[in-house]
């Protein structure tokens, strides 16, 4: 009799997911090219990230108690148990077959989406693991939770590609990270957020246009960016309770900084996949506009500044940032004397995109009392 080995999908704590996601990672599947990939840090890549757990465990959540139960509740309930995993639904594909170039593009970005689930799974765990405040332990067991399984599912995707990221060796050789609690709130509320906004977006495209469907995985995004959103709410009730991380003339430069940050990285690596966004039916350019816009709106909820998109100078300097990463690759292939010098000159280049960026005047938001959303996408 097959006894069939228990799925991530099924866990119910982060323990349990990892324990089974490193069950399905059987070693003959492991990819050394997929987790030096996912080893990598640099500017676009997924970083592992440390922080102040004891500041994090002093946080009262009294000031938002009513909106906090309700999320809990609902994040208790585990309203997606069960779903990451194939079922009939799952097409199966001809990796084979695939053009090249597509294949490269899709597995670079499988690998890019299975590092950030797990460098949240990781955080949230630690958190989870070193807190004695029962409202964050809960908050962070349930977020690792999801964390573990997105990671474990797209790394069942991969193994049908014939690599898998190696998870375990990522948590214990990939660089960590520090930041401050408040620019964790910052980086992960948004990461949570835009990985909503890119998801439904993708997900509704793919609705109305199922012949660009070139893999089932976008099949699950729709329950996939709820877990996100959900996620990035935690993270919005979290910054409310202290005026001063969002509302200060400090936080105000820092959130703009971070929104700015997270915005032209994801211009400039959603441009080096042109391959798998034509699979897709999309245009880059407008993609990444859609989702800043959808990310925008939805972040009126805690940030009191909001990024001008359609400013004149936003989209000239997203695509100067992007021709000096551009060149940043090539100088890096020339290597030697001339290399570095490139890689020299087009970093410069890219720093004065950043501060055209940066320095674009903002949008003054008032921001609620109350700012808890449901995803409206």
């Amino acid at each position: 009799m097959n006894v069939q080995t228990p799925h991530s999908a099924d866990a119910t704590t982060v323990e349990e997911g990892l324990a089974r996601v490193e069950a399905q990672a059987e070693a003959p599947f492991d990819s050394k090219a997929a987790t030096d990939l996912a080893m990598q840090n640099t500017l676009l890549t997924p970083r592992f990230y440390t922080t102040d757990f004891d500041e994090l465990d002093a946080i009262d959540v009294t000031p938002v108690r009513a909106d906090w139960d309700k999320l809990i509740d609902q994040m208790r309930s585990d309203p997606n148990k069960g779903h990451f995993k194939k079922n009939a639904d799952w097409d199966q594909i001809d990796w084979e077959g695939m053009e090249p170039e597509l294949k490269a593009e899709f597995i670079d970005f499988l690998v890019s989406s299975c590092t950030a689930e797990f460098s949240g799974c990781v955080l949230y765990k630690e958190m989870k693991r070193r807190g004695t405040n029962a409202d964050i332990k809960e908050l962070f067991s349930y977020m690792s939770r999801d964390e573990a399984r997105h990671a474990g599912f797209i790394n069942d995707a991969l193994r049908e590609a014939g690599v898998a990221v190696n998870l375990g060796f990522l948590t214990r050789e990939k660089k960590y990270t520090y930041f401050r609690p408040k620019f964790i709130y910052y980086a992960t509320y948004l990461s949570e957020k835009i990985g909503y906004a890119r998801y439904i977006t993708i997900y509704r495209h793919l609705e109305k246009n199922p012949e660009h469907r070139f893999h089932p995985i976008f099949k699950w995004f729709k329950e996939w960016c709820n877990d996100e959103f959900s996620h990035g709410e935690a993270f919005a009730l979290l910054m409310k309770t202290d005026p001063k991380i969002t509302e200060s003339l400090t936080s105000r430069l820092w959130i703009r900084f971070f929104l700015t940050a997270v915005y032209s990285t994801m211009w400039v690596r959603d441009h080096a996949r042109p391959r798998f966004h034509e699979a897709l039916g999309v245009d880059i350019d407008w993609y990444d506009q859609e989702v800043f816009r959808k990310t925008s709106e939805i972040a009126r909820q805690i940030f009191p500044v909001e990024l001008d998109i359609d400013h004149p100078a936003w989209r000239k300097n997203l695509d100067r940032m992007n021709a000096a990463f551009l060149a940043m690759d090539r100088a890096r292939a020339q290597g030697g004397v001339g290399g570095w010098f490139g890689r020299m000159t087009a970093g410069a280049r890219a720093a004065r995109a950043f501060a055209g960026l940066y320095l674009i005047p903002v949008k003054r938001n008032e921001v609620p009392d109350h700012p808890r959303l449901e995803p409206a996408y």
